[in-house]
């Protein structure tokens, strides 16, 4: 195999400069470990300058609260798709302060999706109205943050319920569990979707554009599923998509270095 590139997010927010500096410094440590230790010695992990200050964690005001819905996660590229993947997210609170109960799921490119070391697999539900959702919004309240404040009511009212819990990688785990059924949101970065992603299709769920196009890490919108309900949310999330589009919304490829080489 070939070098592997990964990429951080920037700094972080306004006010969490020690949290960001001692918690986030150790998340690189140990995700780089946990990768590095599942995937082919032959694949060189390239960190890009810098990378100690750069972001790992996952729902970072969550963290910086205690709130019990944050991650640390770390993807590996190969040409552009990801390879490997390992998500060590906390997001369980049990019995008061400093309960916290924490799981490791991985993945790998044909090797499946695995959760603390047992194979994970999506749920079997095959409608939307029998089905736990979830999405995220971006700090931006642009036309794309309208349209899916619109699209929550909307899932709101047909199906079981629509979750917002702030952490991606820990969302898109969730549906490689099993735990709820597809998640979907417009703007996340690279670095927020490589993990899951992979995870999500090595547990055998579905991964598309919210337009319903193939799904890349550069690309600006994503969903994914169980693949037994992702006809269904497209119907619905599909047009409205395209309406941003028609609108001038950018969903082109972001992220991409020029320079790196990929399949698509």
């Amino acid at each position: 195999m070939g070098s592997a590139g990964i990429t951080f997010a920037p700094g972080p927010a306004p006010g969490c400069s020690p949290i960001w500096t001692d918690g986030f410094r150790s998340s690189v440590h140990l995700a780089l470990h946990q990768v590095s230790s599942s995937i082919a010695a032959t694949i060189r992990i390239r960190q890009q300058a810098k990378s100690k200050e750069k972001k790992l964690t996952h729902g970072t005001m969550n963290f910086a609260h205690g709130y019990p819905s944050f991650s640390v996660s770390i993807g590996v590229l190969f040409r552009g798709k990801p390879a490997a993947s390992t998500v060590i997210h906390i997001v369980e609170f049990c019995g008061g302060p400093m309960c916290w109960s924490t799981r490791t799921i991985s993945a790998s490119a044909g090797g499946g999706a695995y959760c603390n070391g047992q194979k994970i697999h999506v749920s079997q539900t095959d409608n939307v109205e029998q089905s736990l959702l979830v999405t995220g919004f971006g700090y931006e309240h642009d036309d794309a943050w309208t349209t899916n404040i619109n699209l929550f009511k909307e899932f709101t009212d047909i199906s079981r319920g629509v979750r917002r819990l702030g952490s991606a990688a820990a969302d898109m785990s969730h549906v490689g569990l099993g735990i709820t059924e597809a998640y979907w949101e417009y703007r996340l970065k690279p670095w927020d979707v490589a993990a899951g992603v992979l995870i999500v299709e090595e547990a055998g769920g579905v991964v598309t554009r919210m337009d319903g196009g193939e799904f890349t890490v550069f690309d600006r919108s994503v969903l994914v599923s169980n693949g037994l309900v992702h006809g269904q949310l497209l119907d619905r999330i599909g047009p409205p998509t395209e309406d941003l589009k028609k609108k001038g919304i950018n969903f082109s490829l972001w992220f991409k270095p020029d320079s790196y080489p990929t399949d698509f």
